[in-house]
């Protein structure tokens, strides 16, 4: 019997890139200047720049382009940037691996002394040895676009509001649905119910972050909710975007000049000037996931996820009043859970947390991702 002549053996010359090179490239992406980028790499400019003309000769590709006015990436710059992000991010894996020693997670909880600390907060007891460093800003639109740049790792909000773009490169846990409210200018009639049907604020003009860029989804959802009676809708408008007013004190000036409700969520902070309210007739609610980069591995990732299932576990963060609005993309979104607490979505490391301690519960509330703008930022 004749046997078929042996395959050619092919000789397959592999590169091997060096990750400073890498490092170079992605900090001059992100940075879009090499100033800036050399000191965030703590580098002579003079050294980056060779770095990144070293990293275009070996691929043969040219992966920025230059003028004296502006750094842009080209085609093959951004074909490469994910790929050389997750090089870098398995570098750093292998690396904690060795020593043991996990890089520090970077954490959006949206504004001070609300709840999405109550879940860091829990996390840091169950993972000591990590740290999990907190930041407070508005919006998920804004932080999902810095979590797939690399610039942010962890970020809580409406994941069904943002661009299917950007969630092709996140991935979620379902944390709870937060019951709607409204802030009303003191001495609003309104003002003077304890709870306000949804149909009691025809005729006004809702603030809901229109024309803030970072929080566009809790605009989306305000539109649904106000638009949600067929053509006419429930005769609610909303606000237009209005000039930046920062502080407690602005906040208050600039709502006793326009007497405009805001919309809000029942543990929203109590503001100077203002009444909250819930709504009812029916319950609104705001459906709110924690959202990281997909493929991220890390010890902080799993302390954080288990945080988050266990006080949702304790408090039925997850279980909608039978009076309850959601609108049908966001309920699927947050039935399908992504990858929920033992789910497939390169979420949580291999690495077990500790339990919490009985006696070890904090009491304060979450809020929605619009918090810091409507605390802060009323724009």
């Amino acid at each position: 019997m004749t046997m078929p002549p042996e395959p050619p053996v092919v000789a397959v010359h592999r590169r091997d890139v060096d990750p400073r090179l890498l490092r170079a490239f992605v900090a001059v992406a992100e940075e879009l200047h090499f100033t800036r980028a050399a000191a965030r790499l703590y580098v002579a400019q003079q050294v980056l720049s060779r770095d990144v003309r070293r990293l275009e000769r070996e691929l043969g590709a040219e992966l920025f382009s230059r003028t004296t006015r502006q750094v842009t990436l080209t085609a093959d710059g951004e074909r490469l940037l994910p790929y050389a992000r997750r090089v870098l991010e398995a570098q750093d894996d292998l690396v904690a691996a060795a020593t043991g020693a996990a890089r520090p997670l970077l954490v959006d909880l949206n504004s001070p002394g609300l709840a999405f600390g109550r879940i860091l907060e829990r996390a840091r007891a169950l993972a000591p040895e990590c740290e999990l460093m907190a930041r407070f800003e508005s919006g998920l639109t804004g932080s999902a676009a810095e979590i797939v740049a690399g610039r942010l790792d962890v970020s809580f909000g409406r994941y069904a509001g943002l661009d299917p773009a950007l969630r092709a490169g996140l991935d979620h846990q379902p944390v709870r649905y937060e019951p709607m409210a409204v802030l009303l200018p003191a001495g609003h009639p309104l003002a003077e119910l304890d709870e306000v049907p949804l149909d009691a604020l025809a005729g006004e003009t809702v603030y809901a972050g229109a024309g803030n860029p970072r929080t566009t989804e809790w605009t989306g959802l305000a539109r649904l909710l106000f638009e949600g009676r067929g053509a006419g809708g429930r005769g609610i408008g909303i606000a237009p975007p209005a000039p930046l007013a920062v502080g407690p004190e602005e906040f208050e000036r600039v709502m006793a000049k326009n007497r405009n409700p805001v919309l809000a969520v029942v543990d929203f902070p109590a503001m100077p000037g203002a009444e909250l309210r819930p709504l009812v007739d029916p319950v609104p609610l705001s459906p709110v996931s924690m959202v990281w980069r997909k493929g991220l591995t890390h010890p902080g990732l799993s302390a954080l996820r288990e945080a988050a299932a266990s006080l949702a576990a304790e408090e039925g963060w997850l279980e909608k009043p039978s009076d309850g609005w959601l609108p049908a993309a966001d309920a699927l979104v947050m039935t399908s859970g992504g990858s929920g607490r033992g789910g497939s979505g390169g979420g949580g490391g291999e690495r077990q947390v500790r339990r919490m301690p009985e006696g070890g519960r904090v009491t304060a509330g979450l809020h929605s991702d619009h918090a810091m703008t409507l605390r802060e930022r009323y724009v």
